[in-house]
């Protein structure tokens, strides 16, 4: 691992570490609850930018293994400050939502509205199924769905 890629780990911690305090400060938790959230924010997310660049894993799983440190480490510091885990979890977890695709789905639903070349529109279609396609799956949509099918079976 280079030193640039380094830095782009630690920085892309350090950006999930401000969401997540934007997002812990919301439901007026304790001082240092919010400060345990940054820091659970910054090692997850570091986490999932690692595995997503340096490892084989897909999007999907490396927010799963991300999550999971998350949610390992919001249960021990729980028992370390006597608070709730989900003081710590839900604010830290919620940085890694992928905005990206939503942004991309909407962007190709706009140029799809403003161009008349059947070539383009076809390619802008595409581009709105899979973008659409990767957020649902890739915010874990798929739970309800194997929820339901599980039920059936």
């Amino acid at each position: 691992m280079n030193t640039e890629f380094g830095l782009s780990v630690l920085f892309d911690g350090f950006l999930a570490a401000i969401a997540a305090i934007g997002f812990a400060v919301i439901s007026n938790p304790p001082k240092k609850a919010v400060f345990i959230a940054a820091l659970l924010a910054a090692v997850g997310h570091a986490c999932r930018y690692y595995l997503l660049h340096q490892t084989p894993l897909d999007l999907t799983s490396s927010t799963l293994i991300a999550a999971f440190t998350i949610g390992m480490g919001s249960m021990w510091f729980a028992k370390l400050i006597h608070c709730p885990a989900e003081v710590f979890s839900f604010p830290s977890l919620l940085p890694m939502i992928p905005g990206m695709y939503a942004y991309k789905t909407i962007l190709a639903l706009i140029r799809f509205m403003k161009n008349d070349d059947p070539l383009v529109l076809q390619q802008l279609i595409v581009e709105i199924f899979l973008y659409s396609y990767c957020l649902l799956w890739s915010s874990e949509f798929r739970c309800p769905c194997l929820y339901f099918i599980n039920n059936l079976l």
